[in-house]
């Protein structure tokens, strides 16, 4: 697996849906385009339609979880799966430079979605999923992290087994945990955090996360909360919480411009604006995102601990 602990975002037409025209281009779809396209033998896994029904082979489904964006963190078995693929449907945060090292002959269709904005709509994603499933390919759905976390990787399961596909699930690292690690931050840490409570920062914090936070026994872990992040403080001012309870941001972890800023609750908002911090972020809130809890560097990364 080459192209270590790339993201595709320089020159690389597979890993960038975006990017100019080149060997891969013309492999590249966005979502709305199916492609449904017939296969003449039986994909390992698959079923065939009845003898004479004149219906291809049925696929299967790979749903991988592709980490939080450095290529090398990739589990072996996401990368064979990858590999043996005819299709892969990409979403557009992960490890989206691994598209560059596929064969020629996978299909790549970019599904991609930014806050806010969602070209392909979740209904759309389910039903070309299936359809080239349907028509016989080996289709493998790669997502940022892990499926199962905030993936909505049980809605696409659920569209598999309602169709009769099968499909399995490659679980990933993920940027709940594997990103605050790469910046030297566990979340939970003997005498300082006994648990970990991971949501989403949509719309702020809901009765759960806000009683963790209060509590300050607990690491709360926030995904997606950038945008949030004023009304997620005020919250947890309100309810209590030490306004000099420590928070690390960490933007684009695992890549080269992996940022982690650090400040205490009560300034989160606008320290957060000053320094123009934006997502792709993983916000941890508790005593372990304390600066030098474990010795590290003051950039945010454990010695050693390259990325």
């Amino acid at each position: 697996m080459s192209g270590q602990g790339r993201q595709g975002t320089e020159g690389r037409p597979r890993g960038r849906p975006d990017g100019p025209s080149g060997p891969g281009a013309r492999r590249r779809r966005r979502g709305g385009d199916a492609g449904v396209r017939a296969r003449t033998t039986s994909e390992p896994g698959g079923a065939a339609g009845p003898p004479g029904s004149g219906h291809p082979p049925r696929g299967r489904v790979t749903l991988v979880g592709g980490g939080p964006g450095a290529v090398d963190l990739l589990t072996l078995r996401a990368w064979r799966a990858l590999r043996s693929a005819d299709v892969v449907v990409a979403d557009r945060l992960g490890a989206v430079g691994v598209l560059d090292d596929l064969p020629a002959t996978t299909d790549v269709v970019h599904v991609g979605k930014t806050s806010g904005h969602h070209p392909v709509p979740q209904d759309e994603i389910n039903r070309i999923i299936v359809a080239r499933a349907l028509a016989g390919a080996h289709v493998v759905r790669l997502k940022g992290g892990d499926p199962f976390l905030f993936g909505r990787g049980g809605e696409e399961v659920l569209a598999c087994r309602e169709a009769g596909i099968e499909v399995d699930v490659v679980p990933g690292v993920t940027s709940a945990v594997g990103v605050p690690e790469l910046a030297g931050i566990p979340v939970t840490h003997r005498g300082t955090a006994r648990g970990v409570h991971i949501t989403s920062g949509h719309g702020g914090l809901d009765t759960a996360a806000i009683a963790t936070v209060r509590e300050n026994t607990t690491t709360l872990v926030v995904l997606m909360g950038v945008s949030s992040l004023s009304t997620i403080v005020q919250q947890a001012l309100r309810a209590g919480t030490d306004p000099a309870t420590p928070v690390a941001i960490v933007e684009n972890g695992s890549t080269p411009a992996q940022r982690v800023t650090r400040t205490r609750l009560d300034e989160a908002g606008d320290v957060a604006t000053r320094e123009g911090v934006a997502a792709p972020a993983v916000i941890v809130i508790g005593g372990v995102a304390a600066d030098g809890l474990l010795g590290g560097a003051r950039d945010g990364r454990l010695a050693g601990a390259g990325v």
